[in-house]
């Protein structure tokens, strides 16, 4: 009887530990939900204005600049330049990007990466981010949109 009962409260043991665990990972998901949907809250407080080099406020941002002041928003520190922002984090499958999420970019032939963007929607093999460009200022693109499609480079997560 005694190590039937002791076994008994081994089970309800493992049993109640097993549930504590899942309501963490429950939270943690939802701590990551709100901090992703701030970042692009904030991102898309900025759309429409102008594009300025180095700028990191709504007076003018660059690509790197509205990524950077938008993370900041957060308390997440970032490197200013996209380049050494695409080393932040950790690369991705592009299948498995995920709102929050960074897109990075070589435009204009360029060898190394030089663009960035904050990505807001992803609907079946389109993605959507919210980027500063230099003709149009902040604004929402796709990588549908043959520019982006060509200059692809690799998605960074940052918010886990």
């Amino acid at each position: 009887m005694k190590n039937t009962i002791s076994f008994i409260a081994l089970i309800l043991l493992f049993a109640s530990c097993k549930s504590t665990s899942s309501i963490t990972t429950t939270k943690k998901e939802e701590s990551k939900k709100s901090v992703v949907k701030d970042l692009i809250y904030t991102a898309s407080e900025s759309l429409g204005v102008r594009y300025k080099a180095g700028g990191t406020t709504n007076h003018g941002y660059d690509c790197s600049g509205l990524v950077f002041t938008t993370f900041n928003s957060e308390n997440i520190k970032l490197p200013r330049t996209s380049f050494e922002q695409s080393k932040i984090g950790y690369v991705i499958n592009r299948n498995k990007a995920q709102k929050g999420d960074l897109i990075f970019f070589k435009t204009n032939r360029s060898s190394q990466i030089n663009h960035v963007g904050l990505i807001v929607e992803i609907n079946d093999e389109e993605i959507k981010f919210i980027h500063s460009s230099t003709s149009k200022g902040v604004i929402i693109s796709s990588t549908k949109e043959p520019y982006y499609r060509d200059s692809y480079a690799q998605i960074n997560r940052i918010v886990e």
